[in-house]
């Protein structure tokens, strides 16, 4: 068993696997069973930054797969090692992806927008030996990164590059993708015996934290793909479904809410956009018969408002899945008529539980709550500050146990005693209520975490960073309404006398703390002194008031 990982009790274990949630099969099976089946199938339309247009059918995306994965093993990775994931929606993803769940070793999801700060953890806390990433992507070039990671990482063996530009010490996806392994055929034999347990750990997804740096979350090849299955079987999927990765391929919504997980199980086609813009969206739509896609609130406001919508033939879509943050009501209740597509929500969490509306629901149910847990053996409880629980419709923090829900994080005793209670339960630190039809209302959240179009936010991680600046006394960032991303950051500051301090200047000494663009703050406030709470501290919710008030008024006067 992988060290720092925290096992599901044995009593559960049997439970699961009695109840059919546990099937004892891993990823890569999933794929081969699909190749088996259906292997002319199509199965991966995208492009590559090396390959081009690709078009695969089953069979073509396995023999792809198996020889990555043959070539990794000839470069040296090992079953239960990690490999760290900075890569967009590129067919190379899919390949990787499913070339190491061959071998058992463990694709660690991180994001695009990361830079040194978030990765140098990430590599010493997973002590990962493989790094993959494209050569450039959105004005970034990530072969300096990966440079830099080789240098400061020791664990660091295997820098994977999709792109024409490879580095000295780094290799070429590209060339492992189109250059044969010796007797490939013969050779594929040895990724039978490299089958993993269905029990180990498959993949290493991240959660935001209040610490900022991501907690690293394990989940096993039985765990996930019990979601898969049932996250599937709920949004309808069938080997006819065409799903389109709109989403961003590392986050656990898009692999298995349903995702990539749910298409290979039924044979369906994944489609990879190059982009989120609408355009590119609706083209793929109407080139492909698209007929379902995820979308975060922020994502799906663009496609309804896009003004050339009408160009395009989106008559194949059936469906738009809305998660990663709370979907205003009066937007869910517009599109059906706006974009022509039923709507399902879904509060999923990469630490295990997946709620979601059902495609049969009324209107009141899709459009004001995120639905019910997946499976019956799926527990919810609500709860109050002490842990017990609040009486029916009023609003407490979600806590959750199940069959795909996770026992502890990786290598992190002392947070887990906090984030789940003594009989197993995760504290997910949302605020919900539950309405009389026994559907989760999303009323917040408990934690200090700000949620910008999806991405979560430390703020504490932010607050740290700001107090470095030579002219600020004291900081408090705060989440202010936007009408697309739903959030986004305002920091509330405190200069030393006789100094001023630009929203710009402050942008500037973050970016240079190497951190994810996306954590910048998109306003400042000047502030003498802070608003403080009855017992000294900083009063969040009056800074929240006034900044939404500011806003209001502002868009009043405009």
């Amino acid at each position: 068993m992988l060290e720092g990982y925290v096992p599901y009790p044995e009593q559960d274990v049997k439970y699961y696997r009695a109840k059919g949630y546990w099937k004892d099969i891993t990823i890569g099976d999933t794929l081969v069973q699909a190749a088996a089946r259906l292997p002319f199938r199509e199965a991966l339309v995208g492009t590559s930054p090396v390959l081009g247009e690709v078009r695969d059918t089953y069979a073509e995306l396995l023999a792809k797969v198996d020889r990555l994965a043959l070539h990794l093993l000839r470069l040296g990775v090992k079953p239960g090692e990690r490999a760290l994931f900075q890569l967009p929606n590129i067919p190379e993803f899919i390949y990787l992806y499913y070339a190491l769940q061959q071998i058992g070793a463990i694709p660690v999801m991180s994001q695009a927008a990361f830079r040194r700060r978030e990765m140098d953890y990430l590599c010493e806390h997973t002590e990962a030996t493989v790094y993959a990433c494209q050569d450039h992507f959105r004005n970034f070039d990530y072969t300096v990164l990966a440079s830099e990671l080789q240098t400061n990482s020791p664990s660091l063996r295997i820098v994977l590059i999709a792109g024409n530009h490879v580095g000295p010490g780094q290799v070429s996806m590209g060339e492992l993708l189109t250059t044969p392994v010796k007797d490939e055929e013969m050779q594929r034999h040895l990724l039978v015996k490299m089958r993993p347990n269905p029990d180990d750990v498959a993949v290493f997804q991240l959660s935001g934290g209040t610490t900022g740096l991501p907690k690293v979350i394990p989940r096993t090849h039985n765990a996930y793909l019990c979601c898969s299955e049932a996250a599937a079987k709920v949004g309808c999927f069938n080997k006819d479904t065409v799903f389109l990765a709109a989403t961003p391929l590392p986050h656990n919504f898009t692999i298995t809410s349903p995702g990539i997980h749910g298409a290979v199980l039924y044979g369906s086609k994944i489609v990879l956009p190059v982009s989120p813009a609408p355009d590119k969206i609706f083209q793929l739509v109407e080139q492909e018969k698209v007929t379902y896609m995820p979308g975060v609130p922020a994502m799906l406001i663009s496609w309804m408002n896009y003004p050339e919508l009408s160009r395009f033939d989106t008559s194949s879509l059936q469906v738009i899945i809305s998660g990663g943050s709370k979907l205003n009501e009066k937007v869910a209740g517009e599109v059906e008529s706006r974009l022509g597509v039923k709507l399902q929500q879904t509060l999923g969490m990469a630490e295990g539980l997946n709620t979601f509306t059902r495609l049969d629901d009324p209107v009141e149910v899709f459009t004001r709550t995120v639905g019910r847990p997946l499976l019956q053996d799926d527990e919810i409880r609500i709860v109050d500050d002490h842990g017990d629980d609040v009486p029916a419709g009023e609003m407490g923090e979600l806590w959750t146990r199940g069959p795909y829900t996770i026992r502890g994080y990786y290598r992190a005793e002392e947070h887990n005693r906090r984030a789940f209670s003594p009989d197993g339960f995760y504290k997910t630190g949302d605020m919900v209520s539950l309405d009389p039809s026994g559907n989760l209302i999303v009323e917040g959240r408990k934690k200090d975490l700000i949620n910008r179009g999806g991405e979560k936010i430390s703020a504490e991680e932010i607050e740290n960073l700001i107090l470095s600046h030579p002219k600020i006394v004291n900081t408090a960032v705060v989440s202010m309404p936007d009408p697309v991303l739903g959030e986004k950051l305002c920091a509330y500051v405190q200069l030393k006398p006789e100094t001023k301090l630009e929203l710009s200047e402050l942008r500037s000494f973050l970016t240079s703390k190497q951190i994810a663009p996306f954590k910048l703050p998109e306003r400042m406030e000047v502030i003498d002194e802070f608003p403080l709470t009855a017992v000294g501290k900083i009063s969040k919710k009056y800074l929240r008031e006034d900044i939404a008030a500011k806003l209001i008024a502002e868009t009043n006067i405009n």
